[in-house]
C-alpha cells in the first residue's frame, strides 16, 4: 500500500506541474508577489496531496523566532519535501538552487520566473560570488533568502559539511540568520520513492545576529544549532 499510495502522490505531483507551470510562465510579466503566491498555490495542494495519499502531515516547532525583518534561512536539506514546505511557512523568499535545476523543460522555466539565485557549483569561487550579489539584491528586495548549508540533501542521521555561502552572505549584508532543522527525511528519504507516514518536526531556531561576526563564526554557530537539534529530532523519530 506504501508503493500505491506514494505514486498516487507523483501522480498529482505531476499532473500539477503540468498544469502550475505554463500558467507560471504566462504571468511572467505579473510582478514578483503575485507569481510566488500563484506559484505557493502548487505547493499548498501538493503538501494537502502528500497528506492526503501519504499520511504525511508536518508541524511547525517555535514559529514566534521568525523575525519580522528581512532574513537569511539557514536549513537542513534532506528531502524535496522541505523546498515544498518552506514557501508555506516563511515570507516570500528565494533559493539558492543548482543553475542545472533551471533546464528542465516547463518546471525549470516556471522556476526561473521566482528569480532563485542559480549558481554553477563546479565553480566554486564564481558560485559564491553569485551567492554574495545576487543574494544581497534579493535581500535589499525584501525577499528573504534560503540556502541549505550543506549544498545537497543528506540522508536522514547524516550530515554534511557546511559551506560559506550562507556565512558570508550575512556577514557581508548584515541580515539575521535563521536556523531550521526538520526531520523529513525520516518520512520522504532521499532518492527513494515510498513515503512512510507520519508529522513531519520542523524546528525554527533563534535568530543569530550576524552584524560584528564574521562568516565562520555565523556559519559555526548555524551548524552547532541545527546539528544539535537534528540529534534530538533524529533520537525521537527513532523511537516513535
Amino acid at each position: 500500500m506504501l508503493f500505491v499510495r506514494s505514486c498516487l502522490f507523483y501522480a498529482g505531483l505531476g499532473v500539477s506541474t503540468l498544469i502550475f507551470s505554463p500558467l507560471s510562465i504566462l504571468i511572467f510579466p505579473m510582478p514578483f508577489l503575485w507569481r510566488y503566491r500563484f506559484i505557493s498555490g502548487w505547493t499548498s495542494f501538493n503538501l494537502w496531496w502528500l497528506k492526503i495519499t501519504c499520511g504525511i502531515a508536518y508541524q511547525v516547532e517555535y514559529p514566534e523566532n521568525i523575525p519580522k525583518q528581512t532574513a537569511i534561512v539557514m536549513c537542513k536539506h534532506q528531502s524535496a519535501w522541505e523546498t515544498l514546505s518552506l514557501q508555506q511557512i516563511f515570507p516570500p523568499h528565494v533559493f539558492v538552487i543548482k543553475r542545472e535545476l533551471l533546464w528542465f523543460p516547463l518546471f525549470g522555466w516556471a522556476l526561473a520566473t521566482l528569480e532563485p539565485i542559480a549558481i554553477d557549483r563546479a565553480a566554486r569561487g564564481r558560485a559564491l560570488k553569485q551567492i554574495i550579489q545576487q543574494g544581497t539584491e534579493r535581500l535589499h528586495a525584501g525577499r528573504w533568502v534560503i540556502i541549505f548549508p550543506e549544498g545537497t540533501r543528506v540522508a536522514s542521521g547524516k550530515r554534511g559539511p557546511y559551506l560559506p555561502g550562507g556565512g558570508l552572505l550575512a556577514e557581508k549584508t548584515g541580515y539575521p540568520v535563521v536556523p531550521v532543522a526538520h526531520n523529513a527525511g525520516a518520512f520522504w528519504p532521499r532518492k527513494r520513492l515510498i513515503k512512510r507516514p507520519g508529522t513531519i518536526r520542523v524546528v525554527i531556531g533563534p535568530v543569530i545576529e550576524s552584524r560584528g561576526k564574521t562568516a565562520d563564526e555565523i556559519r559555526r554557530q548555524a551548524e552547532d544549532w541545527i546539528e544539535h537539534t537534528m540529534q534530538s529530532l533524529t533520537a525521537h523519530t527513532a523511537l516513535s
